[in-house]
């Protein structure tokens, strides 16, 4: 249930408001405190209430559910961006995608998740970014869900606001089928290159290098251009500052909207007051070499700077990485696969479901429940290892374990494959395809 409140416009109108909340209070199904209402929630956990509602948390798929997204976050696979997998819901049991990923302060992270068109519509799929740091929980950053009335292509990006880690979770609502296509890839976390007509090509000295014979160390960029190029604001904000100092001759300061504060430095000419507004391309000044660069060729000094001092401001300049494109060679997602037999990690034996590929890997799923990677060249299709007809019936199960949830129970006589074989079970597929694990 969601709900909408708005201020009253006067006080004849506030006992009215008043009636009207308790009533909406009165009316959940769970005593519920104005902060609880107020709070923002994400789609995910408006999903995990209405589970709980309709009776399904304590249920064996609601569990299930549940698990799988607190095991996304404990067990991710790494990938490094830009990347563009493609993935496998698996309708009989509630599962959950992650990847872990490095990132940089200042960058923007873009995801774009393509759901396959199926006979039926695409399942709702839940996307959440987390934040991780060593012994702290994950910290949410930024979600989105998909709407199957929508279209099926889902695009945000979300800017870094330090170096680290973070995770994406991807999870379908439960029973779900289908076919996706995650990319992620890089950008600049300003909107624009702070020296008009230049790239990040343009720059020929970075962060941290030596300056005054090591006695210092460079606390921005050098972006070279010709005498008079204009040095345009990165992004919107007012400007704090202007002057001239020895080291950055004629400087401008511009402050943005996150608080942080751009340094634009050796200018040949400023041309905004301190005070002013402006949009993120408008000319601040022009390039030049005064201050102590009078000895080199005309370059802006760019900088950034918190509340902490000076930051690298390579990740929020440089090119954003190419959109990854489609993956060649055949879709693998849903197949059982095995390890050949000159792969020494995984026995030959063994079936991995793929649930995702990715340009020369594959994601799979072992048996008990692991995920790994695997290089796709390691691994074949699971073709029978015997047939034979059963010698009695059997139970059918979802996983190679005691008490896996049964499937299907096949006669005495039904003629099957063995796919593979885990802590005693076999993996069999009957006459019309169906798979299920079975003791043999």
């Amino acid at each position: 249930m969601l709900f909408s409140f708005f201020a009253p416009p006067d006080r004849r109108q506030a006992g009215g408001f008043l009636v009207v909340l308790l009533a909406l209070l009165a009316s959940c199904s769970k005593p519920q405190t104005l902060a609880a209402l107020f709070q923002k929630t994400t789609p995910h956990d408006d999903y995990a209430r209405a589970l709980d509602r309709a009776g399904l948390q304590e249920a064996a798929l609601g569990r299930q559910w549940q698990q799988a997204a607190a095991q996304a976050l404990r067990d991710s696979l790494t990938v490094t961006l830009p990347v563009l997998e493609t993935g496998y819901f698996r309708p009989e049991q509630p599962t959950a995608a992650s990847y872990r990923y490095a990132v940089r302060a200042g960058e923007l992270v873009h995801v774009r998740l393509t759901l396959a068109p199926g006979p039926v519509l695409a399942p709702r799929v839940f996307v959440d970014a987390f934040a991780l740091a060593p012994g702290q929980p994950p910290e949410l950053l930024k979600w989105t869900a998909t709407d199957t009335t929508a279209a099926d292509t889902y695009d945000y990006s979300y800017p870094v606001a330090n170096d680290g880690q973070h995770l994406l979770r991807v999870q379908p609502e439960l029973l779900a089928a289908g076919r996706y296509t995650l990319r992620l890839w890089r950008g600049p976390g300003l909107g624009l290159f702070p020296v008009k007509g230049r790239t990040d090509q343009a720059i020929g000295s970075f962060w941290g290098n030596g300056r005054d014979g090591g006695a210092r160390r460079h606390e921005g960029v050098d972006i070279f251009a010709p005498r008079g190029t204009p040095a345009v604001a990165a992004t919107d904000g007012y400007i704090t500052r202007t002057g001239e100092t020895t080291l950055g001759g004629r400087v401008v300061w511009l402050a943005d909207a996150q608080g942080q504060h751009l340094y634009y430095a050796h200018l040949d000419r400023q041309l905004v007051q301190p005070g002013q507004r402006v949009r993120a391309g408008d000319t601040l000044g022009l390039v030049g070499n005064t201050g102590n660069a009078r000895t080199t060729a005309p370059h802006l000094h760019f900088g950034i700077y918190r509340a902490g001092g000076a930051v690298d401001p390579w990740p929020f300049l440089h090119r954003a990485d190419a959109v990854p494109a489609a993956l060649p060679g055949p879709d693998r997602r849903g197949e059982w696969v095995r390890a050949s037999a000159a792969s020494r990690q995984l026995p030959a034996t063994l079936p991995l479901l793929v649930l995702g590929q990715r340009a020369g890997y594959l994601r799979v799923e072992l048996p008990g429940g692991q995920r790994r990677y695997v290089a796709a060249r390691a691994v074949a299709v699971a073709q029978p290892l015997r047939r034979f007809t059963l010698a009695a019936a059997h139970e059918i199960q979802l996983a190679p374990a005691a008490g896996a949830p049964a499937l299907a129970a096949w006669p005495l006589h039904t003629p099957v494959a063995v796919l593979g074989q885990s802590a005693g079970y076999s993996l069999l597929r009957g006459p019309a395809g169906q798979q299920g694990w079975a003791k043999i």
